[in-house]
């Protein structure tokens, strides 16, 4: 992962006002556990408009899908849904060929209530105060959960720890 390649993604993405938030392995770095990371993990609005200007910035970058479809395919609903029925696909690979080293994983479904979360999730910065939401440790923390994968145990355990001192934190009037 390059940390300047996820930066020219989120300064496109907020520059076409692009409605993301980011999960997986660097939403759990953002709550504050060290870990390696080996892709970025998106969940973008599924809405076609957003969709495609999401596609727009990464195209701009070099990054085409991974299985042989036309990338706009991802903004017509029912192709997803057709994905998801026939393929038991759960997100839309992209790779680059100039961003190599910084893979994206897209949710071909949104795993929460997109509207009800986006604002309510944490913001941080990365490089040159380029902010981006990611996911809030509860919801992060149900992700985790449900994909039921041994490899994020350890992101499990930590995001229990995560909301059990928000909770004490806020009991304690803090």
């Amino acid at each position: 992962m390059k940390s300047a390649t996820i930066e020219l993604i989120f300064r496109g993405f907020n520059a076409q006002n692009v409605r993301y938030i980011v999960a997986g392995g660097i939403a759990v770095v953002a709550h504050g556990y060290p870990r390696m990371t080996f892709d970025l993990d998106l969940i973008i609005q599924l809405k076609r408009d957003n969709i495609l200007k999401a596609l727009a910035v990464l195209a701009d970058l070099g990054y085409r899908p991974m299985v042989p479809e036309q990338p706009e395919r991802f903004a017509d609903e029912e192709s997803r849904i057709a994905w998801i029925r026939d393929r038991g696909m759960k997100v839309f690979q992209m790779r680059s060929e100039t961003h190599q080293e910084t893979p994206i994983d897209i949710f071909v479904e949104e795993p929460f209530d997109f509207d009800a979360w986006h604002d309510r999730c944490p913001q941080e910065t990365i490089a040159d105060g380029v902010p981006f939401h990611f996911a809030a440790a509860g919801l992060l923390l149900d992700m985790k959960r449900k994909a039921h994968r041994e490899k994020d145990l350890g992101d499990i355990a930590f995001l229990e720890r995560v909301i059990a001192e928000e909770r004490s934190g806020h009991a304690a009037g803090q």
